[in-house]
C-alpha cells in the first residue's frame, strides 16, 4: 500500500518552478483521491526522439517528472517514435521534416540513457507510441479526427500565423496533436508535463480523453529555460547550452557564464533544492550577497546533482586553480606529438575541436596558447624539449609530450 506525503507537501513541490497548472483545482482533487485510495497518479511525459542530445533545459521537465516520482506517483515516459514520423509543428513556421522509424528508435535509446541521469529508471514506465498508433485502422483515424474541428486547430498560434501568411499547412500536421492526445488516452494519463509550447497539444488531449469517456488529465507546463547567453532558449545549435553529459569542470565553468539576472531562475528550474532553500537564496541575493558567489554555489549544486559531490568539489578546486590563481590543472589529458605535426592538426586529432575550420577560427581569435604564449599562426609546429601545456579556449587544457 502506497503512502503519500500530505496534500500541502505535494502541492508545494509540484508548484516549484511551474508555469501553469490547469486546472489547479483538479490537480488538488486528483491528489486527494490518490491519498484516499493509496493509488499513484499516472504522470505522462512525451519524449521527442528527434533531439537525442539533452541539456539542462530539457532537464527542467525531467526534474519535474522526478518530483512526482519522489512523491510516490507513477512516471510514464512516452517515446514519440510514431509521432516523430509526422513531425511536431509546435512553434514551427514551416512543415518539420519527419524521421524514419529506425532513426527514432536510435535517438530514443540515447534519450533514455541521458534521462536516466535524472529519473529513477527502476520506477519508470516506458512506452513507444507506435505500439498503439500503428494498430489504428483508417476507420479509427477517421473517428479520432472527427472529434476535433479545423476551426479549433486554427486557434493554435503557429497554425493561425501560417494560415494568415499563406504558408502551407499539410493535413497530416493536424494529426500530430490528435495522435499525442490519443497517447494520453492510451496510457490513462492523470497529469501531463511539458514545456509551455505544448499547452495547445495538452488541451487537445483533455478534450480527446473526455470524448473517449476518460477523466481528463491535468496540464502542468514548465518554463522554457534561457541559455547561458541569457537571451535565446537553451539550444545546442546556438552554443548556449549546458549538456547533461558535460564533464564536471566544463559544466561548472559554463554555469558561471550565465547573466546575474538568471541566477535565481536557474536555481528554481535546474536544481533539486527545496522551496525553502530557494527562498533563502532569494533573500541573500536581495540583501547584498555577491552574485559571483551565488553562481559558484549554483555551479557546485549542478555538478553535484549530475555527477557527484566529489566531482563538484574537484570542479570548484579546478576553477580556483586555473582561473583565480592563473595556474593550470593538476590533471589533464595527454597527447603525444608526432614530428612536424601542426598545432592545428593536434587540436583536431586530440578531439579538442570538431573541425579544422573551428581550429583555425580559434587560433586566429587568440584562443590557443602554448605554455602561456598565444599561437595565431595556423602553420605553427610546437618545438618541444619535454612537455608543454596547450590551452584551448577558456577551460580546456592538453599536455603535449614529445614522441
Amino acid at each position: 500500500m502506497t503512502t503519500f506525503p500530505s496534500l500541502n507537501e505535494q502541492m508545494d513541490l509540484i508548484r516549484k518552478g511551474t508555469e501553469e497548472i490547469l486546472p489547479e483545482e483538479e490537480m488538488v482533487r486528483k491528489i486527494e483521491q490518490s491519498i484516499k485510495t493509496h493509488t499513484p497518479m499516472r504522470i505522462k511525459l512525451g519524449a521527442d526522439p528527434s533531439r537525442p542530445d539533452l541539456h539542462i533545459g530539457h532537464g527542467v521537465v525531467l526534474n519535474k517528472l522526478r518530483n512526482f516520482q519522489d512523491l510516490g506517483h507513477q512516471a510514464v515516459l512516452i517515446i514519440g517514435d510514431f509521432t516523430a514520423m509526422i513531425g511536431d509543428p509546435s512553434g514551427k513556421s514551416k512543415t518539420r521534416p519527419a524521421l524514419t522509424l529506425q532513426e527514432t528508435k536510435e535517438n530514443a535509446q540515447s534519450y533514455f540513457d541521458q534521462a536516466g541521469i535524472i529519473l529513477d529508471t527502476q520506477r519508470l514506465e516506458i512506452h513507444y507510441n507506435s505500439d498503439w498508433l500503428n494498430k489504428l485502422s483508417f476507420e479509427d483515424v477517421i473517428v479520432l479526427s472527427s472529434k476535433y474541428t479545423v476551426a479549433r486547430m486554427l486557434e493554435r498560434d503557429d497554425f493561425a500565423k501560417r494560415y494568415q501568411e499563406g504558408m502551407p499547412i499539410s493535413v497530416h500536421e493536424f494529426m500530430y496533436p490528435l495522435a499525442q492526445a490519443y497517447d494520453s488516452y492510451a496510457i490513462r494519463a492523470d497529469v501531463e508535463i511539458g514545456g509551455t509550447d505544448q499547452k495547445f497539444n495538452f488541451l487537445v488531449a483533455r478534450d480527446i480523453q473526455r470524448e473517449y469517456g476518460q477523466n481528463p488529465q491535468v496540464i502542468l507546463t514548465m518554463p522554457i529555460l534561457e541559455g547561458t547567453d541569457g537571451v535565446e532558449k537553451m539550444s545546442k545549435s546556438l552554443g548556449n547550452y549546458i549538456a547533461l553529459t558535460d564533464p564536471p569542470e566544463e559544466m561548472y565553468g559554463k554555469t558561471l557564464s550565465i547573466p546575474d539576472e538568471l541566477i535565481l531562475r536557474y536555481y528554481i528550474l535546474t536544481t533539486d533544492l527545496s522551496p525553502r532553500e530557494i527562498e533563502k537564496i532569494k533573500k541573500d541575493l536581495a540583501t547584498g550577497k555577491n552574485p559571483r558567489d551565488a553562481k559558484h554555489d549554483l555551479a557546485w549544486h549542478l555538478v553535484r546533482r549530475y555527477h557527484s559531490k566529489e566531482d563538484a568539489v574537484r570542479a570548484r578546486n579546478h576553477f580556483n586553480q586555473v582561473f583565480v590563481k592563473g595556474g593550470v590543472p593538476d590533471e589533464m589529458e595527454e597527447y603525444t606529438v608526432s614530428p612536424d605535426e601542426r598545432i592545428l592538426d593536434i587540436l583536431v586529432a586530440a578531439g579538442q575541436v570538431s573541425s579544422s575550420g573551428e581550429a583555425k577560427r580559434l587560433m586566429k581569435q587568440g584562443g590557443v596558447s602554448l605554455d602561456g604564449e598565444k599561437i595565431t599562426d595556423i602553420q605553427a609546429v610546437p618545438l618541444l624539449k619535454g612537455e608543454a601545456v596547450l590551452k584551448i579556449g577558456k577551460r580546456k587544457f592538453l599536455k603535449l609530450k614529445k614522441k
